[in-house]
C-alpha cells in the first residue's frame, strides 16, 4: 500500500494570503492545477470555486449562527492557516472497488473565538466544513451554506413532495428527478440532496454532504437575489408521536442542533464533471466520510435477497396457503439455497409493528431451516419499534441466529434522527448483525464508518411501480448519476413482470416494472448494493430461470470499476470487475438508441461473454430478450440496440 505523502506546503497547493489588506484573501488549488478554492475572511467568509475557466460558485457567505446570538462567520480574525497535501491510497472492502485514491491539497484557517474551516481541494471536485474547539456544550441555531451560481443553470432537483403530519420535514426521501431552472424554482420549496446543476458544455457539479453525523441532514431551497442556492436544516424535534408505523413530530425548537464544543460538522461538497459518465464512477464521499469503525469486517456478508413484499407472497403452485407462514418462509429459502443466495428477509407482519417481543411467526424455526440450507435471515423492523430497546433487541434475536434487520420508516433526517441511526449501528455491530435502512435519506458515509450498514433506501425504488409512476427508466438512467454519488441505494430490482410505456399499470400483488427484462438484469452491475433484492417471488424466477441465473451470479460488491458511456437522465453504460471475471450493463430511458460497449476494460486473453439484450420485439412485449454466448477479447466492440426502456447485461468469464 503506498504510504500517506503528507508536506506543509504541497508541490501542488498554492496558497495566498493579503496580510495588509482586510479581508484576507487564500487559495488552494487541487493537485492538477484546474481546481481553485478562493477564500475570502474579513467582515464575512466567503468562497468561491472556479475549474479551469469556468465558474462554478461565485463568492458565496458561509456562517454557523449559534444560539447565544454569536455568528461564527462575522468579522473574523485569522490565526492560524495550515496547509496540508495529501495523496494515499485507501482500501475499500464492501465497495464498488478494492482500493480509492486520496489525493488533495487542504487549507485549515483557524479563527479567533475557537472555530475554524477546513477547505479540500480535488482534481474532482471541493469540499469544506466547519470545527469548533469550546468548553461548553453549543446550540445552532443555523448554518448559512450557500451555492451562488453565475447562470441561471439547469439541474436536476429531487422534490420534498410527500409532506407527513403536516411537517415538511417529514418524508420518504423518495422523488423523480425535476429538471428545471434555478429561477424556476418556487419559493420555500425544498429539495434534498444530492443536487446536480448542468454548468453547460458538458461540465456538471453536484451539490452534497458528506460525513453526517450527530446533526440534521441539509436540503435545498432558492434565494430571492441571483441564483443561488442555500441550506435548510429540519430543527430538532421536541414533542413526537407515533402516527401508525410513523414516529412523527408535532414541534419543533428554534434551534437545528446541540452538539459539544469541541466538534467537527459535515463536509459541504461540490463534485465537479467534465463527462456524465464520471459521475457514476465517483469516489469523493468514500474519501471523506470518517474511516470504518469496525476493525474486523470478516463477519460482515454482502450479497442478495430473496424478499417478500414486493410480490406480495404471491407464490403460486405449492400445497400450502402462502402468506406470513413458516412453510411460506421455507420455500423462499429453498429457492435462495438453489440459487446460492446468501439471504432471505422476513418483511412486515412477522411481529406487532411496535413491539418486536410480540410475535406472529415461528422465527427459530425458520432461521433453523435456512441455517441447515445456508441461508441466512433478515428481519424488517419500524425504527420505532427497534429503538424501544435497541441493546436488547439486537442481543435476542442475534442469539436467535438472526443476521440483521431492516429498519424502515425512518422519513425524516434531523439531529435526533441522524444520531439514532449511528447508534443503532454501532450496537448492531456489537452483535454482529447487519442492517438496512429504509424509510431513509442518503446515506452521506454512514455505510463507510459503519459498514455493517450494508445498503440504504433514499431513492425511488421499484415499490413505486406498485402504485404508479410516469417515468421509471428515465430515472433508472439519472439515479447513477446523482443519488449513486452518496453511497449504495436500495432499489429493490428483478422484475420480471416487464412492461412498455402502453402497458404498464400499477397492480400490488402482481406487479409489473417499466422497461425491459434486459434492463431489470443490467441494474444488478448498474446499481450500487451490498445487499441486493431479487424483489419478484420465486415461483415466476424459478420459471425464468435462465434470467435467474444471470442475475444470482452477478456480485454486489466488486474489485475494479470503469464507467464507459451515458448522459444524466439518458442512458449509462458501467463495468465492473469482481476477481478475473466482468459484469456490464447498459440501460435506457424510454429514447430507444444504439450504443457501442467497447470491450477495451478486459484484461488480456479471451473471454466467453454470456449476453443478454433487447429482443426485437421488446418495444411491444418488454419481456421479449436474447441470450447469447460469444468468444471476445479486449480488441472487440459489441453494437448494442436498446429498445425504449431498454437494457443490456454481459457477464465476461476468462477463458
Amino acid at each position: 500500500m503506498k504510504l500517506p505523502a503528507l508536506t506543509a506546503l504541497g508541490l501542488c497547493l498554492f496558497i495566498s494570503s493579503v496580510f495588509s489588506q482586510t479581508p484576507k484573501t487564500f487559495h488552494v488549488k487541487s493537485p492538477d492545477g484546474k481546481v481553485d478554492i478562493t477564500i475570502s475572511a474579513g467582515k464575512t467568509i466567503e468562497w468561491s470555486v472556479n475549474h479551469e475557466d469556468t465558474q462554478v460558485i461565485l463568492p458565496s457567505s458561509v456562517s454557523l449562527q449559534l444560539g447565544d446570538g454569536m455568528v461564527l462567520g462575522t468579522d473574523v480574525v485569522v490565526k492560524k492557516v495550515t496547509p496540508l497535501s495529501v495523496d494515499r491510497i485507501i482500501s475499500t472492502p464492501l465497495y464498488k472497488k478494492d482500493q480509492v485514491r486520496d489525493n488533495f491539497n487542504e487549507l485549515t484557517l483557524s479563527f479567533k473565538g475557537d472555530f475554524g474551516l477546513i477547505f479540500r481541494a480535488y482534481n474532482d471536485g471541493v469540499s469544506y466544513r466547519f470545527f469548533t474547539a469550546k468548553a461548553y456544550e453549543i446550540t445552532i441555531e443555523n448554518e448559512e451554506a450557500n451555492f451562488n451560481f453565475k447562470d441561471d443553470d439547469q439541474a436536476f432537483f429531487p422534490f420534498v413532495n410527500d409532506y407527513r403530519h403536516k411537517d415538511k420535514f417529514n418524508t420518504s426521501f423518495e422523488s423523480l428527478y425535476d429538471k428545471l431552472p434555478i429561477s424556476a424554482v418556487k419559493k420555500d420549496t425544498l429539495a434534498f440532496l444530492p443536487v446536480l446543476v448542468d454548468l453547460g458544455k458538458g461540465k456538471k457539479a453536484a451539490l452534497l454532504e458528506a460525513d453526517l453525523q450527530d446533526y440534521p441532514g441539509m436540503y435545498l431551497t432558492p434565494g430571492t437575489q441571483g441564483h443561488n442556492l442555500h441550506g435548510v436544516y429540519p430543527p430538532y424535534p421536541t414533542r413526537e408521536e407515533l402516527s401508525n408505523i410513523n414516529y412523527v413530530v408535532d414541534e419543533r425548537a428554534d434551534y437545528i442542533a446541540k452538539v459539544p464544543g469541541i466538534h467537527t460538522f459535515p463536509w459541504r461538497v461540490v463534485i465537479i464533471s467534465n463527462e456524465d459518465k464520471q459521475l457514476a464512477n465517483n469516489d469523493m464521499m468514500r474519501r471523506l466520510a470518517e474511516p470504518s469503525k469496525i476493525g474486523d469486517l470478516s463477519w460482515i456478508r454482502p450479497g442478495k435477497v430473496a424478499w417478500d413484499w414486493w410480490n406480495d407472497w404471491n407464490i403460486t403452485h405449492v400445497n400450502f396457503r402462502a402468506g406470513i407462514n413458516v412453510p411460506t418462509y421455507e420455500y423462499y429459502i429453498d429457492f435462495a439455497a438453489a440459487n446460492k443466495l446468501e439471504y432471505i428477509i422476513i418483511d412486515e407482519g412477522w411481529s406487532d409493528d411496535h413491539d418486536l417481543n410480540k410475535t406472529k411467526l415461528d422465527i427459530p424455526t425458520i432461521v433453523a431451516y435456512g441455517k441447515q440450507k445456508g441461508v441466512g435471515v433478515i428481519l424488517w423492523s419500524t425504527w420505532y419499534a427497534i429503538t424501544r430497546d435497541a441493546d436488547g433487541l439486537f442481543a435476542k434475536y442475534a442469539a436467535l441466529g438472526i443476521k440483521g434487520f431492516k429498519i424502515d420508516f425512518i422519513d425524516r433526517d434531523d439531529q435526533k434522527v441522524v444520531k439514532s441511526l449511528y447508534d443503532l449501528a454501532e450496537i448492531a455491530s456489537r452483535y454482529h448483525m447487519l442492517v438496512d435502512y429504509h424509510g431513509m435519506y442518503k446515506p452521506s458515509g454512514l455505510n463507510t464508518t459503519w459498514p455493517n450498514v450494508i445498503n440504504c433506501e433514499g431513492v425511488k425504488g421499484m415499490e413505486n411501480e406498485k402504485w404508479g409512476v410516469k417515468d421509471h427508466p428515465g430515472y433508472d438512467v439519472s439515479a447513477p448519476y446523482i443519488r449513486m454519488l452518496s453511497g449504495p441505494m436500495d432499489y429493490t430490482p428483478g422484475a420480471m413482470r416487464n412492461a412498455t410505456k402502453e402497458t404498464i399499470r400499477p397492480i400490488n400483488n402482481n406487479p409489473m416494472a417499466q422497461g425491459t427484462r434486459s434492463h431489470q438484469l443490467a441494474m444488478y452491475t448498474v446499481f450500487e448494493a451490498p445487499l441486493q433484492m431479487l424483489s419478484d417471488n420465486p415461483t415466476i424466477y424459478m420459471r425464468e430461470q435462465e434470467s435467474t441465473d444471470f442475475i444470482a451470479a452477478v456480485p454486489t460488491t466488486f474489485d475494479e470499476t470503469v464507467a464507459l458511456e451515458g448522459s444524466v437522465g439518458e442512458f449509462i453504460s458501467i463495468a465492473r470487475r469482481k476477481g478475473t471475471t466482468w459484469y456490464a450493463g447498459a440501460m435506457s430511458n424510454w429514447t430507444p438508441r444504439e450504443t457501442n460497449i467497447d470491450l477495451s476494460f478486459l484484461g488480456d486473453g479471451s473471454y466467453r461473454a454470456i449476453i443478454f439484450e433487447d429482443g426485437i420485439n421488446a418495444d411491444r412485449d418488454a419481456t421479449d430478450y436474447v441470450r447469447e454466448e460469444v468468444t471476445v477479447t479486449s480488441k472487440d466492440k459489441i453494437s448494442v440496440h436498446l429498445a425504449p426502456g431498454g437494457g443490456w447485461a454481459a457477464r465476461f468469464v476468462k477463458l
